[in-house]
Order: structure tokens, then C-alpha cells, then sequence
């Protein structure tokens, strides 16, 4: 069984920046490939991006592209997701996943709690 625990979520002004953490336990973290994902208000969760156990990285849409960046770090069991020049529209709970297999159908075994990220403007 895998445990994950996201935090760094609160409330920035837009263009602002945020960290978020996702801790792992319970399981071999560097093997696993590691997504993050969102759902705004009033929307379906979407894939945001994901890095692979080798650390390949993969993008969602283009509106995070130059902005959201994802890494890891296999000696804290922890994947992070750096988002730069936030925007309103990047408001809403961020879940991380672990073992996904299909990230735009959402197939991972594991799932954290989410984390609130709200974007003022």
C-alpha cells in the first residue's frame, strides 16, 4: 500500500508562485511513475503533468507548459510541482497519484488527499 500526502496549497495573487510537496511511503518510490492532477470548481479533474520513475517528464495541455514544472526527489520519497505566474484559472484542488499507467484516463493506483490551490486576481 502507498500513503500520499500533498501540502504547500494556499491562496497566491495571480503571477505569483507555489510549491507543491507530495510525500510518499509504503512502497519502492523511485520505481513508480508520479502525476499530479487538478479539478477546478464546477469542472472534472484533469491531468496536469506527470514524471516518469527515470524522470521523463509529460505534459498535459499547453497552458502549463513554460509555467508548471514537476520533479522528484528519490532520497525524500517526495515529488514537487512548481507553478510559476499562476493564474485564476489554475484555481482548484491539486491530487497527486502514484503508478499511473494512462494519465489522461486517470489509471494510477494511488491517490493523495488533494490540496487547495486558489489564485486571486
Amino acid at each position: 500500500q502507498v500513503q500520499l500526502v500533498e501540502s504547500g496549497g494556499g491562496l497566491v495573487q495571480a503571477g505569483g508562485s507555489l510549491r507543491l510537496s507530495c510525500a510518499a511511503s509504503g512502497r519502492t518510490f523511485s520505481t513508480m511513475a508520479m502525476g499530479w492532477f487538478r479539478q477546478a470548481p464546477g469542472k472534472e479533474r484533469e491531468f496536469v503533468l506527470a514524471i516518469g520513475w527515470s524522470g521523463t517528464i509529460t505534459y498535459s495541455a499547453d497552458s502549463v507548459k513554460g509555467r508548471f514544472t514537476i520533479s522528484r526527489d528519490n532520497a525524500k520519497n517526495t515529488v514537487y510541482l512548481q507553478m510559476n505566474s499562476l493564474k485564476p484559472e489554475d484555481t482548484g484542488v491539486y491530487y497527486c497519484a502514484a503508478a499511473c499507467s494512462d494519465y489522461v484516463r486517470e489509471m494510477c493506483h494511488y491517490w493523495g488527499q488533494g490540496t487547495q490551490v486558489t489564485v486571486s486576481s
